[in-house]
């Protein structure tokens, strides 16, 4: 057994001294083991986040995780060989091997999914129990590996769901809602009502769980997060536009995955409009697996005012996403119930305003509106994003005043210790149910 787990299933032993007496007690800290293929020194958005909650539990639980091989590093690593460490800031790794085709390849990456959770369900046999196992969507196939481990030693189950399948996929059109997807979905759904809680993003999503015939009482919503001390507003000009020269042009950014769920080819196609207006510049921060495709596109379409760059270190996110005069949220009104953008943390942490065609009622364009951090507009119409920059770009004024709103909403509600607080309150529930 692989000597991270053998210590994260282990007992702590605690010693107190009264009266000149030794007096040992055994002190058991329940355990916790986390199932994601992403974690560090992943850069994408769910491992960095994952590995923020799994070390911010560590004064409460033994945690441990079962990750894979990180898409994408950035960071200089002090650790030559990180995929040999089975233990970084109190939380005890267990890697698998799996395949890692490139993301843009759709069959390669189901191939790096299905391989990763059939490692997983071969490691898991091996595991000793822990006292509750909390698995993610990445892949979602990791519901059945947690499942069966749930069944052989009798833990807690506990679902942490970043997006829900297969409904995402059906809402993107890559698959029909036929009749495999729906045996599918309900063998998923079977698996999410039998758990000791599910834990989502958003009310979008519970109510979507609640549709599906999960208790109410069994799903608790623990937002995403943004660490607001190393990412805040940077006054004055910031790296990231001295570096790459944005000089002062109107900067529209999208920073994250380019992935088939953002659906970013409404906002070339709305840079392709704003050609006649130099002064405003499309910027994509990030890889993924649409990243080719976007790029054919606006090399089909002759635009000179979009520009692709790489994920930014940890240390730089703060000048990256202040670079920009307006973020770019997108959210369909089929994905809106599926997902919460990871991403509109970060931005509401820097200090800056965005634009979302999030649908009216959900979540994100509630907060957009209540709380003056964002603009909307209606989904599905590339002419209305387009209108919505070019107001944006001739009222700055506006938009800082949006930007101070947006941090000011970051530090009372959205912090990273808001949200471990939240997860710690969930597992100690869990624990105690009798």
């Amino acid at each position: 057994m692989n000597s991270s787990i053998a210590g994260f299933a282990g007992n702590i032993l605690a010693s107190s001294v009264t009266d000149g007496d030794e007096v040992r007690a055994e002190i058991r800290r329940s355990s916790v083991l986390f199932l994601n293929r992403s974690y560090w020194p992943d850069v994408e958005a769910t491992g960095q986040l994952l590995t923020a909650l799994c070390e911010g539990l560590t004064q409460d639980f033994e945690v441990g995780v079962l990750a894979g091989r990180p898409n994408a590093i950035v960071d200089n690593l002090n650790l030559r060989h990180w995929s040999h460490a089975d233990e970084r800031n109190g939380v005890h790794i267990h890697r698998v091997a799996h395949t890692k085709f490139p993301k843009q390849n759709l069959f390669g990456k189901a191939l790096n999914f299905l391989s990763f959770a059939h490692a997983s369900h071969s490691a898991l046999r091996t595991i000793a129990a822990p006292d509750v196992v909390v698995f993610e969507t990445d892949p979602f196939l990791l519901a059945f590996a947690a499942n069966r481990l749930q069944k052989r030693t009798q833990c807690r189950m506990v679902g942490y769901l970043q997006d829900i399948y297969p409904d995402v996929a059906v809402a993107l059109g890559k698959v029909g809602n036929n009749w495999a997807v729906r045996r599918l979905r309900s063998a998923l759904f079977d698996i999410y009502r039998r758990c000791d809680r599910m834990v989502v993003l958003s009310q979008d999503m519970a109510d979507l769980l609640t549709d599906g015939g999960v208790a109410g009482e069994r799903i608790s919503i623990v937002p995403n997060w943004a660490d607001t001390h190393s990412i805040a507003p940077v006054h004055g000009i910031s790296r990231f536009r001295e570096q790459h020269q944005l000089g002062e042009h109107f900067v529209a950014m999208y920073s994250g995955n380019l992935g088939l769920t953002q659906r970013l080819e409404e906002f070339v196609l709305a840079a392709e409009l704003l050609m006649d207006r130099p002064d405003i510049l499309f910027c994509f921060v990030g890889r993924g697996s649409q990243e080719n495709s976007l790029r054919r596109l606006v090399e089909a379409k002759g635009l000179t005012n979009v520009r692709f760059f790489d994920y930014q270190p940890q240390d730089e996110l703060t000048h990256s996403l202040t670079a920009a005069n307006l973020h770019l949220v997108p959210l369909t009104r089929d994905l809106s119930r599926c997902l919460m953008p990871s991403k509109l943390y970060g931005i509401l942490a820097a200090g800056r305003p965005y634009l979302t065609n999030a649908p009216v009622g959900s979540e994100l364009h509630t907060i957009s509106t209540t709380h003056h951090v964002g603009l909307t507009v209606e989904p599905g119409s590339v002419q209305a994003i387009a209108a919505c920059i070019l107001w944006a770009a001739d009222h700055r004024a506006e938009l800082e005043n949006m930007g101070r709103n947006a941090r000011q909403l970051a530090e009372s509600r959205y912090t990273q210790q808001h949200s471990i607080t939240k997860f710690r309150t969930v597992l100690q529930q869990v624990l105690a149910q009798t």
